[in-house]
Order: C-alpha cells, then structure tokens, then sequence
C-alpha cells in the first residue's frame, strides 16, 4: 500500500502561514502534560468567575478545533474543506447539560443540522451525543434494569421520543445519522435505542449509525450479535468504529467499583480488537456501513488495503473516514486526494459551552502517545517545506 500520510503540502494546504504557527504554538503547549493541567484549571477559573477570556480562547484553541458559535459561523470552513474534497459533520458539542429545556435545546440543533445536512453535499452526515438528549445517571439506571420512579419513568420516554423525532428526521430526509458513544455505563441503554432505531429506519439501507468503541473488549462480540439479529429481522447496521476517550475514567470506576474493567488490557490489544472489527464489517459489507473514525494511520492504511481487497470503489458510500477538525489532516486530506469518503468533526457551539469539549481534546492528546508528537512533525515539515521561520 502506497504510503500517502507524510504529504504535508497536501495536509495543510488550506492553512494560512499564521494558521499554520498557531497550530504549532498549540500543540507544543499540549505536549506539555503539566502546562495542560494549569491550563485547564486556570481557564475552568476564569469561566466560573465570568472574567472577559472568550476572545482569547476563541483566537486560539477555539478556532483551532471548532468551527464557529453557531452553525451559520461553520459555514465558510465546511466550503473551504469540500473545495479539497473532506466533507463535514457538524457537532453540537455542548456537553454536561442536565435540565430539560436544554435537551430539548440540543433536539432543535440537531434538527437544524439534518435540514443543513439535506442542503449540502459538504455535509453527508448528522449526529448528536445521547447524554444530550438526556441525563447520564438516567440511561445508567435504565441499561442497568434498576425500576424508575413515577417522574423518571416521563423522563426516560421524553429521551425517547426525542431519539424517535431525530431518527425519523434523518430518514425522512435521507440523512445519515451518527449516534456517538460514552461511558461504559449509560451504553447499554443507549445501545438498545439506537438498535431499535435501525430496526425502525435501516430497512432500505443505514441511515442510523451507532458507535463502537474498541478500546473495550466486548465490543467484537456485540456487533456479531447485532449482526445476527439484523439478518433475522431484516435491518441494515451502520456503525462508526472510533478506539474511545475514556479510558482512564473508566479504568477507575473499575477500580473503585471493583468490576472488571471493559477496556482492553493494552494498546496493541485496542489496535488489534478495531483493526478486527474493520475488517468483518468490510466482510459484510452488504449489510452493513462503515463510518471509520480514526487518527491511526495504520488503521488507516489497513482499511484501504481491505477497500483493494475487496474490489470496491474508493468512494463507495457504505465507507467513510473519519477525523475530528483540526486533527490529523495529514490523514484527511491526503485520504481526500486519493480519491476516498472522508469527512472531518466540526464542532460549534458558544465557547464557554464548548470548553469541556475541548479540554477533554487536550486532555486526549496529552495521554495518546505519540499523537501530538506526529502532529509536531508534519507541522515542522511543512514549516520547514514552506520555509517559514
């Protein structure tokens, strides 16, 4: 396979000389663990006491990782990327809400990027996180079978009318639609909506798409078992396949609770456990789509070699690759260039909302090692290929 990741002219075509410096001023401060800590605890600070930082943050990292406050704001990166072929997702990516007017805040935005998606090419797919719809503690208790009270009983059929109304939206509008994942411990009875959305709206072909997150060790087995139930009933699977983001919080929870953790016990072991996953939904393509959401460029380049393999077009529909905005564009766009499905992450929302977001992204970047290094490099490179002092 034809190693195309190191083509930095490519990767950062679209990034300005400036751009290009912020992006390694960034990274250097994410290299360093400790920086990153005082980081976020000094900017956790300010935000709590209201202190005038918006402008700062958005001049930064803000702009770096996010595509504007609004989705209007993201329109004019989501045009500049398809002018290089990389699609965008548009991510509503306030986090950590927990009343219901704010649920149902998150519904209407993501209603609002279906009818965006409906509109453009640019952008192939929708999605939403499910604690945005409701409150993680409530999917626990429901995954767990634990008996809901009177009031959380409305609740949880609230979460699932808003699942429905979101679903039947996409399909509606033939919209493919991606259900992020998150902790071990809501999954369950997210996993069970999402399933029997696909039932519901995956008849003709996937426009529900769950998520799998390899780093945990059963996850193989579960899209085996989906696999045997949308045989038998007559459904199509669509999942997007990402390694997961937290890890360490649910190696503690193990710890603490003293279960026996979900995650892999290794890397190499998470590296194998999605490169299997990959490959067997590649073996079934027929019925199933392939939303790959990976910063790996070995994981990246073997899906390519099962594309060849498998004697399908690059650009076949059920494929796609995925990174987040302002990660990784040496794998985006060079990808983009040879002609495969990729589309970019592009989350948005007003800073102060969008923080814990992008603290859990410099957080993920500190710990995945070699990450930010690689990202260094190819900045480096292509400072060094344009001259840049």
């Amino acid at each position: 396979m034809e190693k195309i990741f190191n083509n930095t002219q490519v990767a950062f075509a679209l990034k300005s000389d400036t751009e290009l410096d912020r992006a390694y001023f960034l990274f250097k401060m994410i290299a360093n663990e400790p920086l990153v800590r005082i980081g976020t605890a000094v900017t956790n600070f300010a935000l709590k006491a209201h202190l005038p930082v918006d402008g700062l943050i958005r001049a930064t990292v803000f702009d770096h990782f996010c595509g504007g406050i609004n989705e209007n704001d993201c329109l004019s990166v989501v045009d500049k990327m398809y002018t290089k072929g990389v699609s965008s997702v548009l991510d509503y990516s306030v986090e950590g809400k927990e009343e219901e007017d704010q649920f149902d805040a998150t519904l209407k935005m993501t209603l609002k990027t279906i009818e965006f998606a409906k509109e453009r090419k640019a952008i192939p797919f929708a999605v939403f996180k499910p604690t945005g719809l409701g409150r993680l503690d409530l999917y626990t208790k429901v995954g767990e079978k634990q008996p809901l009270s009177e009031t959380e009983t409305a609740e949880w059929n609230k979460v699932k009318e808003r699942f429905e109304i979101i679903c039947k939206t996409a399909h509606d509008k033939d919209v493919a639609l991606l259900i992020d994942a998150e902790e071990s411990w809501m999954q369950d009875a997210a996993d069970d909506l999402a399933e029997e959305m696909m039932r519901k709206y995956n008849k003709d072909k996937a426009i529900v798409f769950n998520t799998l997150q390899m780093y945990r060790w059963d996850r193989l087995d579960y899209l085996k078992g989906i696999h045997e139930r949308a045989k038998r009933d007559g459904f199509f699977i669509g999942m997007k396949i990402v390694r997961g983001a937290y890890m360490e919080k649910e190696n503690s929870r193990a710890e603490e609770k003293k279960y026996t953790s979900p995650i892999c016990v290794s890397k190499e072991a998470t590296d194998k456990n999605y490169d299997a996953c990959i490959r067997y939904m590649i073996e079934h393509l027929d019925s199933m789509s392939i939303f790959a959401g990976t910063h790996n460029e070995s994981s990246s380049y073997k899906l390519m070699e099962f594309i060849n393999e498998k004697g399908v077009a690059k650009n076949d529909s059920r494929i796609w690759f995925g990174q987040l905005y302002g990660m990784s564009d040496n794998i985006s766009f060079n990808l983009a260039a040879h002609g495969y499905n990729v589309a970019k992450y592009l989350p948005f929302g007003p800073v102060r909302d969008v923080m814990p977001y992008l603290i859990r992204r410099a957080e993920e970047n500190t710990s995945v090692a070699g990450q930010t290094s690689r990202e260094l490099s190819l900045i480096k490179a292509e400072r060094k290929r344009r001259k840049i002092k």
